[in-house]
């Protein structure tokens, strides 16, 4: 799904190369992402890094005087508009509209004049510019010294907060000091709708451009309040966006308000003296809805106003700080020996946690609420990626996305029934549920979106022991999800075969037997039927027989996985290992990625992979390879796998990993990491990867860790990178909470078993039973690594070297 320019060096991954940490401006901190002065060039990254959201609201790190920037943006989760979706030539169950998430009203502005010169960094003279993303109080902080063009220095500073508490608010305390003599001010605090969000651009990455998508119904001010309400042109959603304010200013300033359709607007003038200041705390809070009324709306938003008020901004600021302190303490990944992965992981950690806490009854979008890449549609890849990370450190986060596949289930039947066939086939790329793929070979080929729902919803179930889960929602999903399998494959020769489909890898579409697929579609069917077996009375209110439950089992045991006997390798999919090989030397590296540059034509009959399909099949269904085979496959498809996805290096990291190549997982792992905080894939600017960010997460538990699930049984098989001397994480399993401890000592690398929460767990570390009680940890020896032959990557696309940094 996602695919951009990466960034590689040339020639082997083992080669030694000079590494740049491709930070581009940030220091490297353990619990921050400090970023000084302002570059032009860096904005639109710096603005998607800086994003502050819940799952309900996102605010991009835009500067609050508004200009500077390059993309505003605040977003609700599943707020969205309709647009037309042209096809050149129109077929049976093609989709006609797409969605496309809505710029809301802007909210974060505070324009500031010192005298009559507007507060812009690109005029004056700046003395001090820092920014801060504070990862424990969930701030972004700003401190700034600057000069007026007319000679007037003033200090400007504030701490900005999307609550991860209260769903709906937000909250920006801002502080005016001068610097010498006393000054003149005026402050326009706003809400803004229907900004300009951008150009038009070719890239399929980026969104459709959305030319005043809302329409004013309402609005209203009064003291020092205001809210806004607009509704969408085509889906016909509301929402309402308020504003109210405390300030503290010296004796005699002025303050006035006013609404009008697009713009409300606080203004305070004042007169500043040396030693004083002005602070001005603004309380944001957004709701939308395609029921209620306008009235309806206003009443939730300024009651949630008056919520945030009463508590103040302290107390925001403590309930902030404590519920990322109970996140932490059960979740976070400690690094020792490279500062710079340790930083990269815990923003990676951040970002995923923010774009979940507080979804409740919406998706996971690719890039979260950080941006409009993508349209702001859910992927596969949130329950592939990001689902395993929130399942084992906020499982609540986790339910509420299954929840919401839940809630789509109506329009995954029709789609199914559309398509002629069976049970539900979940969308490919959709904010509410409705297809919105138009390109049908990589869209609604791309069947294995029902398996990675399915495969969460059992992660989910055996981690969480949530039995309410269970019956309600997962076993529904289960059994809708098996349907489809049974309807879309066929047997030949006493073989199951799921023709016709598109596996992970979208270089290589509509194929016969992808073996992703089918390990994944085999998994479902066994689960589904399992599921009926715990609870035989919603197995009979969903109308499955005995028979129906016996296909699933007989369609599981003999579905087929493609197998190359003579080169001894899987075959990705049917007759793939025949076909012609890509060249790679002659491939310039300005040509990468491949779709950008070639048609899809040359690239579909070739041996060339975008992002790891038949390897990620052996990470999350490594029950069905053997050690042989993994090593075998993972070097066969690592000469031909391009990365043009920023979703390829997590999983081939993880398989580096467990095939004992350490250096280049450790490579990936950077890659994955860095992805946003270097740019690699010349995309942050539209928004994060949120997926390379839980695929991050997912190498040092996964990968490292050497953490498996398969059948819902959790073991442990760690490893230790030479370049790191300890590899701590936490998981959640129930009510317990295991942490996980790699060290090395004088050479030896053990594994540490300890229980933070919770009586007793029972796991192996590579392959010995391990009982771990509270009290009572647990500690043994990491088996060294075994002699593995090098494998090499397509020419120009070895991973950069990863070389820690101070």
């Amino acid at each position: 799904m996602s695919n951009g320019h990466g960034q590689h060096t040339s020639g082997e991954s083992g080669d030694t190369t000079e590494y740049a940490d491709h930070r581009r401006g940030y220091e490297i901190h353990p619990w921050k992402l400090v970023r000084n002065g302002l570059s032009l060039g860096e904005l639109a990254a710096s603005e998607s890094l800086f994003t502050l959201a819940n799952g309900h609201i996102g605010l991009r790190g835009t500067l609050e005087e508004g200009e500077p920037r390059a993309v505003p943006g605040t977003y609700i989760n599943g707020f969205y508009e309709q647009r037309p979706l042209p096809h050149a030539e129109a077929g049976y169950g093609f989709p006609e509209s797409g969605e496309t998430v809505v710029n809301v009203t802007d909210g974060k502005i505070i324009r500031l004049f010192v005298g009559d010169s507007p507060f812009d960094l690109r005029y004056g003279h700046t003395l001090e510019h820092e920014r801060t993303l504070d990862l424990r109080s969930g701030t972004l902080d700003r401190y700034t010294e600057w000069v007026s063009p007319s000679g007037t220095p003033v200090r400007v500073t504030s701490r900005r907060l999307v609550s991860l508490v209260h769903r709906s608010l937000a909250a920006i305390s801002y502080e005016v000091e001068p610097l010498e003599d006393d000054v003149y001010v005026a402050l326009y605090s706003d809400l803004l709708a229907n900004e300009q969000a951008g150009s038009p651009s070719s890239d399929p990455r980026d969104a459709a451009v959305l030319e005043r998508p809302l329409k004013s119904e309402a609005s209203a001010a009064r003291g020092q309040q205001a809210v806004l309400m607009h509704r969408t042109r085509r889906s016909k959603l509301r929402m309402a966006a308020g504003m109210d304010h405390v300030l503290e200013v010296p004796p005699g300033a002025n303050t006035t308000i006013e609404s009008n359709g697009d713009l409300a607007r606080f203004t305070v003038t004042a007169q500043i003296p040396r030693g004083q200041k002005l602070r001005l705390v603004k309380y944001l809070a957004y709701g939308w809805s395609h029921r209620r009324s306008s009235p309806a709306l206003r009443d939730q938003v300024e009651a949630a106003l008056a919520v945030g008020k009463l508590i103040g901004w302290d107390e925001l600021l403590e309930q902030q700080r404590a519920y990322l302190d109970e996140f932490w303490s059960s979740a976070d990944v400690q690094i020792e020996g490279d500062p710079g992965m340790q930083q990269a992981l815990r923003v990676s950690m951040f970002h995923v946690l923010q774009c979940a806490a507080r979804s409740e009854g919406q998706g996971i979008a690719a890039k979260g609420l950080s941006g409009v890449g993508y349209d702001g549609h859910t992927f596969w890849d949130a329950e592939a990626f990001a689902l395993p990370m929130l399942t084992y450190t906020a499982p609540s986060a986790a339910r509420d996305h299954l929840a919401w596949r839940m809630d789509t289930l109506p329009q995954a039947r029709d789609r199914a029934t559309e398509l002629g066939l069976a049970g539900a086939a979940f969308p490919w790329r959709t904010i509410t549920g409705k297809e919105c793929s138009g390109y049908w070979p990589a869209g609604t080929a791309a069947f294995h979106v029902n398996s990675a729902i399915a495969d969460a919803v059992s992660r989910y179930v055996a981690a969480s022991g949530d039995a309410q889960f269970d019956t309600e929602v997962g076993t529904e999903i289960l059994v809708e999800t098996a349907r489809l399998w049974i309807s879309l494959g066929h047997y030949d020769d006493g073989s199951f075969h799921i023709d016709g489909v598109t596996g992970p890898d979208e270089y290589t579409a509509i194929v016969d037997d992808n073996v992703y697929t089918n390990a994944m579609a085999q998994a479902n069917l066994r689960a589904a039927d399992a599921a009926c077996g715990r609870y035989p009375a919603k197995e009979v209110r969903l109308g499955v027989t005995a028979e129906e439950r016996s296909a699933w089992r007989d369609a599981a045991d003999a579905m087929i996985l493609p197998f190359d006997e003579y080169l001894g390798v899987h075959a990705q999919s049917e007759d793939f290992t025949a076909q012609d090989e890509w060249d790679f030397a002659r491939t310039a590296a300005e040509h990468y990625p491949l779709l950008l540059n070639y048609p899809y034509f040359q690239i579909y009959r070739k041996q060339v992979i975008k992002q790891a399909d038949l390897v990620m099949a052996m990470h999350l269904r490594g029950d069905v390879f053997t050690d042989e085979q993994k090593a075998k496959n993972f070097a066969y498809y690592e000469a031909r796998t391009v990365r043009d996805s920023s979703l390829s290096a997590t999983t081939q990291a993880i398989l580096a990993a467990e095939t004992g190549h350490l250096q280049l997982a450790y490579d990936y792992w950077a890659e994955g990491a860095l992805v946003d905080l270097g740019d690699l894939h010349g995309n942050v600017d539209d928004g994060l990867h949120i997926a390379a960010m839980g695929g991050a997460w997912l190498v040092a538990v996964a990968g490292f860790g050497g953490m498996r699930d398969h059948g819902g049984t959790l073991t442990f098989a760690p490893r230790l990178p030479a370049e790191l001397n300890r590899l701590r994480f936490h998981v959640r399993i129930g009510e317990a909470v295991l942490a996980v401890d790699i060290t090395r000592t004088e050479g030896q690398v053990t594994a540490g078993y300890e229980l933070v929460q919770g009586e007793e767990l029972t796991t192996t570390h590579h392959g010995e039973p391990v009982q771990v009680r509270s009290g009572e940890p647990v500690r043994m020896a990491v088996p060294a690594v075994p002699e593995v032959e090098p494998v090499h990557q397509p020419a120009g696309r070895a991973p950069v070297r990863r070389v820690p940094q101070a």
